[in-house]
């Protein structure tokens, strides 16, 4: 995942892709089709790309699962 989390510029991080088809609810709608990786993603690195190995954008950082988890983040293809 690339991105600017916290306003640090050109920050980069890596991880897998864990699940595919994931859903996302909220209190008001639910969101299918994310990618769900254990990129580090935080507050800055919405919007960013997540890449694969050959540098292709897979997806577009969008969320990060809330409460206590670490290292679920989501992305749309």
């Amino acid at each position: 995942a690339i991105g600017n989390p916290f306003g640090l510029s050109y920050t980069v991080t890596a991880g897998v892709v864990s699940a595919l088809h994931r859903q996302l609810k909220t209190s008001e709608a639910s969101f299918y089709d994310f990618i769900q990786t254990d990129a580090s993603i935080n507050p800055g690195n919405s919007g960013g790309p997540l890449l694969n190995v050959d540098a292709e954008v897979i997806g577009i950082n969008t969320a990060i699962h809330g409460g206590d988890a670490k290292g679920i983040g989501f992305a749309i293809p």
